[in-house]
């Protein structure tokens, strides 16, 4: 998924950075999200269940003081003179996470709101569901369906409320690591299929070297390198247009999480890296179906509704080869089918991903065959079958503008072609200034997690 969350400050002595040591100035206390696992048998809760926010969240400082090890848009090169001395001399701290970051949870929901102000003013967030203190919570899809309820009511234009799966280590790269003292319990080892570079702490070291500021964010930049994986969006969405996404990659180690450099990231060709960056979405404005989504539609975001991804295999088993993935949705009490795509003289109708979906829309929509290139859904499948994150954010773009979600996009693009329409958004809408400035206020809403068999994590009527 396209990444530019941040944090911004208004104190000079606190900073938003990656730190691979463990500071003792605020303790680290995981906010408690119960979910549920499900069989034909019935559901059963996980209510040891809790979140980490995401390390590059975090104040992060020198271990002897509190001098930051990085300010605004760039690092204190005099603590910071390389990437492992970075590592040895930070240390990042634990969370107030209501009162600085706006996340809360109660019971089985949790609650992300997208500008929050206490001393300093926090922008976003991301955080992982966690299996113990010290691990994130791993899952197979294979076979499996994954069931959230969201609201993205008060999600306006610009804006991402983002449910996907990354292949990072479920120790946050300690072991792998050693530089890495503070592991997932801090939120550490994020990657994605954009192989962000702007990531400030990959596989224990900081992204010191080449290291260049953000042009249009103040708190923001990209180093020399970039951390990758196999990426599955579930859910990326705001109260006008969502998408369903798988992106493969081929990394080193099936998928899992690779720190790149150059053209591996990505750079300078986009569609020549390790990962797929575009994808093969499903979005249903932008398969032609205008009137499914929206405030009011026939999935109405008005109101809180439950998304159900399923995970179809060739021979029914969590070892098979992934060969389809479906969405269906049910709010009031009403199983709502997936929308089809809506282009009879292009394509059949289309209600779900499959390899002939994903070749059929790469060709009429004229995109790259990336997805293709990094092997299509069966390399997504394997994959997901090493075990993914969880991971829940609220974002604005400061590449894009979201318009890739929500608008036409291309912008100069022709909107009745196939494929450019993807959201009743204006494309002067989604700048991150004015998104902040004029929606202050807006949230998501994750609830009642469920994890299963196929057909057991939801109700119909």
């Amino acid at each position: 998924m396209l990444s530019a969350a941040y944090l911004t400050f208004l104190l000079t002595s606190l900073s938003v950075a990656r730190g691979q040591q463990v500071g003792t100035n605020q303790a680290e206390t995981h906010p408690r999200l119960s979910w549920q696992t499900c069989t034909r048998s019935g559901c059963t809760a996980n209510s040891n269940g809790s979140i980490a926010l995401d390390a590059n969240w975090r104040w992060t400082h020198v271990t002897s003081g509190y001098t930051n090890c990085y300010t605004g848009n760039t690092w204190n090169t005099s603590v910071c003179t390389d990437g492992a001395a970075c590592s040895k001399n930070c240390a990042v701290e634990g969370a107030n996470y209501q009162q600085t970051y706006g996340i809360t949870t109660s019971g089985n929901a949790l609650t992300l709101k997208f500008v929050t102000k206490s001393e300093q003013t926090n922008i976003g967030s991301r955080v992982y569901l966690m299996a113990s203190d010290s691990r994130y919570q791993m899952f197979n899809l294979l076979n499996k369906e994954f069931t959230l309820d969201v609201d993205v009511s008060k999600l306006p234009c610009g804006l991402n409320g983002a449910v996907y799966f990354v292949q990072m280590d479920a120790d946050g790269g300690m072991s792998r690591f050693p530089n890495n003292k503070a592991g997932a319990k801090y939120g550490t080892g994020y990657c994605d299929s954009q192989c962000p570079r702007d990531i400030k702490y990959i596989d224990g070291e900081a992204n010191v070297a080449g290291w260049q500021p953000s042009p249009n964010d103040t708190n923001a930049g990209t180093g020399n390198y970039g951390t990758c994986c196999s990426e599955m969006d579930i859910w990326e969405a705001n109260s006008i247009s969502t998408a369903y996404t798988p992106h493969p990659c081929r990394t080193s180690n099936s998928g899992g999480q690779q720190r790149c450099t150059g053209q591996q990231c990505g750079t300078p060709i986009r569609h020549d890296g390790i990962c797929d960056p575009d994808g093969c979405d499903f979005n249903s404005f932008r398969m032609g179906e205008k009137e499914f989504y929206g405030p009011g539609k026939t999935v109405d975001t008005n109101k809180k509704m439950t998304v159900v991804t399923q995970f179809l295999t060739n021979n029914n088993s969590t070892t098979g080869t992934l060969t389809e993935i479906r969405r269906l949705y049910v709010q009031d009490g009403r199983v709502i089918q997936n929308s089809k795509t809506n282009f009879p003289n292009l394509m059949p109708a289309y209600d779900s991903i499959t390899g002939k979906f994903c070749d059929d829309t790469k060709k009429a929509f004229g995109d790259a065959t990336s997805f293709q290139k990094q092997g299509g859904l069966q390399q997504m499948g394997a994959g997901l079958a090493k075990g993914h994150v969880l991971v829940l954010s609220i974002w604005d773009d400061h590449t894009a503008n979201m318009l890739w979600l929500d608008s036409n996009y291309p912008t100069d693009g022709d909107p009745n072609k196939p494929g450019i329409a993807r959201g009743t958004c204006p494309t002067s809408s989604g700048n991150p200034k004015d998104v902040e400035a004029q929606s202050p206020n807006a949230q998501v809403i994750y609830s009642n997690i469920k994890f299963g068999d196929i057909g057991t994590t939801y109700t119909a009527r």
